[in-house]
């Protein structure tokens, strides 16, 4: 009987490869974590460089465990990206703090932790709100909860102003129509409130400003037409100043001086630096000699004839690429993108950057669908009008099975129709989602 029960026991379990020793996944299931065991975490976690995800399964968390958790996160490595947290129920329901500006997980799994409205709401304003938006979670796995209607409208809300979010479930919930439609209406052009017409005429002026002040060519073009005819004026009585001047210096010069100041001239052109083609070379040549067997950094040596050149062509051929990194990286406000303007109101493009959507048994009817279709097929016709080079925009995958709706209606098939072209994996992965729902 014994033997039976040593799986379940709360033992450490060390799984390490023959190659690469490094802990990169932390496992426990099925024994509470305390305050005392976070202490032990709070020395162990810093040294593992290699720790990518921490998984916690029904581990008796609460909400103090929870904050003392999340203050151990900036403690870990930079290679943390997985945090799942199922099977842990919390009475205030503030899973919302891992989802904080400042934190690094991108890989979210909140399965089986009974989340309502209330929790789902949220979560809704930690994806973004007007004054602020999640920009490290991609993906978000919020299945087998109690998540309704009202919820779903909370996490569509905070899809309105979200670009970093891809992978969205919300399988084994309560969502009926009204919060499918919304989820439907927020991947298509939607409609701002005043609110966000007001913050996005703030930012438009701030982003002039900014460009303005950036822009040196600002001040040429300010130049009056009165300003330009003194300059003309001005100029033709400077130019003959220059002349009577020259008239009277040149007499003066004698024959000798001026051979000599001749010969000065060319001497300094020949021992200036940094301006003729040939300077310093055989400077250059009798450093190399001398410097045969050593290694040294030219950085830190002061700059003799075209060493200024060779070093700004390095650094020519290294900033441009953080450069690219940092637009890669930086992610412009949704409200300032393109918008239509119909009947004096402004419409969105809509959120094109979930690319997974997963609303498996839930309550949804064909009313739901047919709201789904209407945003699958905008979406299929601008992707027709999409570079190739941007990569994937909109929905590539979504699962509405085992919802309150026959598989046989015409709005499904033609869904599963305007998507299989964009995916072709499409038909396997309801199945293993199903398979993945019923191991949870």
């Amino acid at each position: 009987m014994e033997s039976k029960y040593v799986f379940f026991r709360p033992t450490i379990q060390v799984e390490l490869e023959p190659e690469d020793k490094s802990v990169k996944e932390i496992y426990i299931r099925g024994w509470k974590v305390e305050e005392r065991t976070l202490g032990i975490f709070s020395k162990c976690l810093p040294p593992l460089s290699q720790l990518q995800a921490i998984n916690f399964w029904k581990v008796g968390l609460t909400d103090k465990t929870l904050e003392i958790f999340i203050a151990l996160l900036p403690l870990c490595s930079s290679t943390l990206r997985k945090v799942s947290l199922e099977g842990n129920p919390l009475p205030e329901q503030s899973y919302h703090k891992l989802m904080a500006l400042d934190s690094p997980i991108a890989h979210l799994s909140l399965r089986n932790n009974n989340i309502n409205d209330y929790g789902a709401e949220l979560l809704g304003r930690a994806l973004s709100t007007l004054q602020s938006c999640n920009r490290t979670l991609v993906s978000l796995n919020l299945g087998f909860n109690l998540i309704g209607d009202e919820g779903a409208c909370h996490i569509a809300q905070g899809l309105r102003l979200n670009r970093s979010l891809l992978w969205l479930s919300l399988a084994h919930n309560r969502i009926q129509d009204k919060g499918a439609l919304r989820l439907a209406e927020v991947l298509r052009p939607f409609e701002l409130t005043h609110r966000e017409v007001v913050e996005r005429r703030r930012l438009l002026l701030e982003k002039g400003t900014q460009e303005r002040s950036r822009s040196p060519s600002s001040s040429r073009h300010g130049d009056s037409k009165t300003d330009r005819e003194k300059n003309t004026l001005s100029g033709v009585s400077s130019v003959a100043l220059v002349e009577k001047a020259e008239k009277m210096q040149t007499p003066k010069t004698p024959k000798g001086l001026g051979k000599k100041k001749d010969k000065e001239v060319k001497k300094e052109e020949k021992s200036g630096s940094g301006q003729s083609p040939t300077q310093g070379t055989p400077k250059k040549d009798d450093s190399t000699k001398a410097g045969k067997g050593k290694v040294t950094i030219p950085e830190q040596k002061p700059a003799k004839g075209k060493g200024p050149k060779i070093g700004s062509k390095e650094k020519r051929s290294i900033l441009p690429e953080s450069e690219l990194v940092a637009e890669a990286t930086e992610m412009v406000n949704p409200l300032l993108e393109p918008v239509e303007h119909r009947d004096g109101r402004v419409f969105m493009p809509g959120n094109k950057a979930l690319l997974h959507l997963n609303l498996l048994r839930n309550r949804i009817t064909e009313v739901g669908l047919e709201g789904f279709l209407a945003t699958v097929q905008y979406q299929a016709q601008f992707t027709k009008f999409k570079s190739a080079g941007k990569g994937p925009v909109g929905l590539l995958w979504l699962s509405l099975a085992k919802n309150c709706f026959s598989t046989q209606c015409p709005a499904h098939s033609t869904i599963q129709e305007l998507l299989l072209p964009r995916d072709p994996t499409a038909k396997a992965k309801p199945r293993e989602d199903e398979a993945s729902a019923s191991s949870g």
